[in-house]
């Protein structure tokens, strides 16, 4: 009652309500403390995790110049390209090679760089990519690392791996064998050859009157197009009806012989549309006069690129 009539009791009350603030106050200065501790620590653990990081990545950027510099450093002892005698004596050197172990010498064809063989790729290790940058090829190695190449043949066989006393490498891929029929076929140019081996016996060729390229626009520009694609659809119809000829021969010797299998090139924009009466195509560039275009194009075909791996 005496600390009502002077006054007390509401300093008591204001007194208890600044104390309860007062630790209230407290609590929230504690749990700040606690939040600064845990976000310095945090922070803490943070930049542990971005040192580490940096660690990594620059030891993968270490390795990965490392990589380069030995993808940079791996390429082919040579490479050459044979035709004629030439490779008949790289062909006989190879072949020449034999092995007392009936599994000390590989050849693989290897069709493209999606297509590497087990037994190739255990062999050659880093050296693979050599192999599927060669690739379409045959290619050979020896158990003791003394013979080991990629030779891209004109003719691809079917794929195949083996290990073997001797190297597989037939004749027909890389040389002309037999009779058959060699043709070059350009938009306005058609020239067919028949050989015995190397040897032409036959020949036929003729040019087409088509129209070079039109520059001017409009009409005139399709009228002009369609009348070039109708001079090059004329072109391809007579190249046709000349391989389907050699389909018609009959048997023994003689010009009407039969043949053992076509080889067409040239554009690549005309090769489908004969491709059915082929077994072989190819792109060529080869140009002129018939003749001497189906020489060129025929001695470029007959041409085999070696890459000592």
């Amino acid at each position: 009652m005496i600390d009502r009539l002077l006054g007390r009791a509401e300093l008591k009350e204001r007194i208890e309500e600044l104390e309860e603030e007062k630790r209230h106050l407290e609590r929230r200065a504690e749990a700040e403390e606690e939040r600064r501790s845990d976000a310095v620590a945090d922070r803490q653990r943070a930049e542990e995790r971005v040192n580490e990081l940096e660690h990594r990545i620059e030891s993968l950027e270490e390795r990965l110049d490392r990589t380069a510099g030995e993808e940079a450093s791996v390429e082919y002892r040579r490479v050459s390209d044979a035709r004629g005698p030439r490779l008949a004596d790289a062909l006989g050197r190879f072949r020449a090679v034999e092995s007392d172990d009936p599994e000390g010498l590989l050849t693989a064809f290897v069709p493209d760089d999606d297509a590497v063989p087990s037994s190739v790729a255990e062999w050659f290790g880093d050296r693979t990519r050599l192999v599927r940058r060669a690739a379409p090829a045959v290619v050979l190695a020896d158990d003791t690392g003394a013979v080991s190449a990629a030779l891209t043949p004109p003719i691809e066989p079917a794929p195949f791996d083996r290990w073997s006393d001797r190297f597989r490498l037939d004749e027909s891929w890389f040389r002309p064998t037999g009779r058959f029929a060699f043709a070059l076929l350009r938009s306005d140019t058609f020239a067919l050859g028949v050989y015995e081996g190397a040897e032409r016996v036959e020949f036929e060729g003729f040019t087409s009157d088509v129209k070079e390229a039109h520059s001017k626009g409009g009409f005139s520009q399709g009228r002009f197009e369609r009348r070039r694609e109708g001079q090059i659809a004329d072109h391809l119809k007579k190249a046709t009806a000349s391989l389907a000829d050699l389909a018609d021969r009959g048997v023994g010797d003689g010009p009407a012989a039969p043949i053992d299998r076509t080889i067409v090139v040239g554009e690549r924009s005309v090769l489908g549309e004969v491709r059915e009466r082929a077994d072989v195509t190819d792109v060529s560039d080869a140009t002129g006069k018939p003749k001497a275009a189906l020489d060129d194009a025929f001695r470029d075909f007959w041409t085999t690129r070696i890459r000592a791996i």
